[in-house]
């Protein structure tokens, strides 16, 4: 058989520090490891191998010099014997560890909080709505608390009892040999939903598991002011799980259109359409709000898509503040003029107007 380079071996070249080193063998060993799913032991052993070599600063010197190793423990690319005492400077330990400690979080073998499910929801509002905020209640199908056991799985007024599977730990450590040392892995108990007590008598409701599907109201508050594509996280309003934190629920807001006013920011703009002899003259108009009607004056000689300002009646901006409101002035031209007005036009020509 060829002999490894160990260098190779860990994806790194002769520069790396002892730091790479072992940066690149934890990559690998997480990856390969024999007991999670589509590990690889041959891969592992390879890597643990150059792993003990380089990560020594004398065997690594005679490896780079020789291509083997003559220190105890380790014999040089293609041996079969390596010093398994070098994973004290990978882990911080013996090799005989708790594998529920340093691969928990890779295959299951920890011990870790349970969660429940993220929900997400779309709900549309209407343009008016999005400017003022407003309180929504929805109903939603989901795994809940149960109301009648308040989430602890036991019948009202009868008592939970230790678990006699986990002995009250609430999670279950097993141990097992392997070609490269004694494994331990510590897994949830699932006979007391690692809470370590079980129910005398089970909760008719929810048969004991502490939750159950169903159909619950939320209220969802949306604020002021808000954009078309937001999201709004409700904490804790997602799915319940027994003997963890509920998850959260995610609501994205879609506004619907309004064809009458567009939001710029903290304002608001609408559209006026006013005769050419009102732009000329001046003139009373009303308007639409939010709020309902509302007269303005037109200036004398105003122009067309000159803005009109109207205070405080735009988005509102926290306490007792508001954007504004722009009323954009679109001058209508009439299609047709009697005798009289082209009359009337030549005069004005004729003054330069």
């Amino acid at each position: 058989m060829a002999k490894k380079d160990y260098y190779e071996v860990l994806g790194i070249n002769k520069a790396s520090s002892k730091d790479e080193v072992k940066k690149a063998f934890h990559k690998i060993a997480h990856k390969y490891h024999p007991d999670k799913t589509g590990g690889d032991a041959d891969r592992f052993k390879e890597a643990s191998e150059a792993y003990a070599v380089l990560s020594d600063d004398k065997k690594r010197a005679e490896y780079d010099s020789y291509g083997r190793v003559f220190s105890d423990g380790a014999a040089g690319p293609g041996a079969e014997g390596f010093d398994f005492s070098q994973f004290n400077d990978a882990f911080g330990q013996g090799f005989n560890v708790d594998l529920g400690d340093i691969f928990g979080d890779f295959f299951g073998g920890g011990q870790r909080v349970k969660r429940g499910r993220d929900v997400s929801i779309d709900i549309e509002l209407t343009f008016t709505e999005s400017i003022f905020g407003i309180n929504k209640k929805v109903l939603l199908a989901k795994v809940g608390q149960c109301e009648t056991c308040k989430g602890k799985g036991n019948k009202p007024g009868t008592d939970l009892e230790t678990c006699s599977i986990c002995n009250g730990k609430g999670s279950i450590r097993s141990s097992s040999n392997s070609p490269f040392g004694m494994f331990t892995a510590v897994t949830p108990c699932r006979a007391c939903r690692a809470t370590g007590q079980k129910p005398k008598e089970p909760c008719s409701t929810c048969k004991g598991e502490g939750v159950y599907r169903k159909q619950e109201e939320v209220e969802i508050q949306v604020p002021a002011g808000i954009e078309s594509g937001e999201m709004i996280r409700l904490t804790g309003a997602g799915e319940a799980v027994s003997g963890g934190p509920s998850g959260d629920l995610y609501i994205k807001i879609h506004v619907r259109p309004d064809a009458r006013f567009k939001k710029d920011g903290p304002n608001i703009i609408t559209d006026l359409s006013v005769k050419l002899s009102d732009a000329l003259l001046g003139a009373d108009y009303s308007i639409e709000t939010l709020e309902g009607p509302l007269s303005i004056g037109v200036p004398t000689g105003v122009s067309h898509g000159e803005l009109l300002r109207v205070k405080g009646k735009g988005v509102p901006q926290g306490k007792n503040r508001r954007g504004d409101l722009f009323v954009r002035i679109r001058i209508t031209l009439p299609s047709k003029l009697s005798k009289e007005a082209k009359k009337l036009i030549e005069k004005l020509k004729e003054e330069g107007i």
